[in-house]
């Protein structure tokens, strides 16, 4: 069975930080670009970062760039979101999705191009 599991989502005060992890199991991540999505409450579903297969090229939106650096450790078969000076409206659920874009590089933000495989999320609350 193919599965993304997130992990590392956490009550946090503002500015702290955490780490999110991604753990994949029944494909082989190395050629799937993995991106990180949150959906804050009542809200639809936002891209943050995405990190594409073969090359590990980034893409980031504007309000996490130099904060929520991605990356991904194929031998371990997981991705990690490194998050640091969180902000209260970046509470939400937070999603890793792959897709099988292959060497091309492509590696969107927006969640309706990732169409392989998702996970269950993991709740981040940044609150004092």
């Amino acid at each position: 069975q193919v599965q993304l599991v997130e992990s590392g989502g956490d009550l946090v005060q503002p500015g702290g930080s955490l780490r999110l992890s991604c753990a994949a199991s029944g494909f082989t991540p190395e050629n799937y670009a993995i991106g990180w999505f949150r959906q804050a409450p009542g809200m639809e579903r936002e891209g943050g970062a995405c990190i594409s297969a073969t090359h590990g090229t980034t893409e980031y939106a504007d309000s996490v760039q130099g904060r929520f650096p991605i990356s991904r450790d194929n031998g371990k078969n997981t991705a990690y979101l490194e998050m640091s000076g969180l902000r209260g409206e970046e509470t939400g659920i937070y999603f890793c999705a792959a897709h099988g874009f292959g060497s091309t590089g492509f590696c969107p933000l927006n969640p309706s191009l990732m169409t392989d495989y998702w996970g269950q999320g993991t709740q981040v609350t940044v609150s004092s």
